[in-house]
């Protein structure tokens, strides 16, 4: 029987700096052992494996895209790359790979072709968003992103305060940079003054923004965010 490799879900840096900030040793030391990686785009993946060490090594290594482009036949096709025991490593675009990524489909893969699957720590937009709000931390669902047409994004705000409001659970989302401030418009339109949102952008940068006050709040103050990387959580 033909052995197996192993699939590594590598984190990355929320932001352009130094991965030694906010990733283990450990996770440079497997990022140094692997030749071939999935990633979402080359180009940044390039970028990041040289800052993580391999700069002038780039060249050796494999690289295959899967991103909201791929086939589904595609994705099928890379169970290939675990033949006669190659590990292959996992990277997103930013934060922790398969969450809100279209990675999830090879992890899936892995586990159907019965491939171990092998998570590595780093950092969580979305889980660093949580601790930093002062919001429910007890109970929470993440919606991934909302829908893009303005009257069934803000139907779907509607719902998500309703179930906050029934189970006292905070609900986290993301959007698209450019629309983030879209999309904050819509909540201050939709959702009640009592209502707790908590804005939480270029987490672990400099230029971190966290900020939770009611709606009724940020109305008398309202942030451009601009097109950076944004996490809402809301808590009626």
């Amino acid at each position: 029987m033909t052995e197996k490799g192993k699939l590594y879900l590598i984190p990355t840096p929320l932001g352009d700096y130094d991965p030694a900030l906010v990733l283990p040793a450990p996770v440079f030391e497997i990022i140094g052992s692997l030749k071939t990686f999935v990633v979402e785009e080359v180009r940044t993946a390039r970028r990041f494996l040289s800052a993580a060490g391999l700069k002038g090594h780039i060249g050796e290594l494999g690289f295959h895209e899967l991103n909201e482009h791929t086939r589904p036949e595609d994705v099928d096709s890379l169970k290939s790359l675990f033949a006669d025991g190659n590990s292959v490593g996992l990277l997103s675009e930013a934060g922790l790979p398969a969450v809100a990524d279209p990675g999830a489909l090879l992890v899936a893969l892995c586990h159907r072709e019965g491939i171990e699957v092998v998570p590595l720590t780093g950092p969580s937009s979305l889980m660093m968003a949580l601790m930093a709000s002062g919001l429910n931390g007890q109970s929470f669902a993440f919606n991934g992103y909302l829908p893009v047409k303005p009257e069934e994004r803000r139907q779907a705000l509607k719902n998500l305060e309703k179930r906050s409001s029934n189970l006292h659970q905070s609900q986290i989302f993301i959007e698209t940079p450019y629309r983030n401030d879209a999309l904050m418009a819509d909540i201050l339109a939709t959702c009640s003054g009592h209502t707790r949102l908590c804005v939480a952008a270029d987490i672990t940068l400099a230029s971190a923004y966290i900020k939770t006050r009611t709606v009724e709040g940020w109305k008398r103050d309202v942030p451009v965010i601009g097109k950076r990387p944004c996490v809402f959580i809301i808590l009626a």
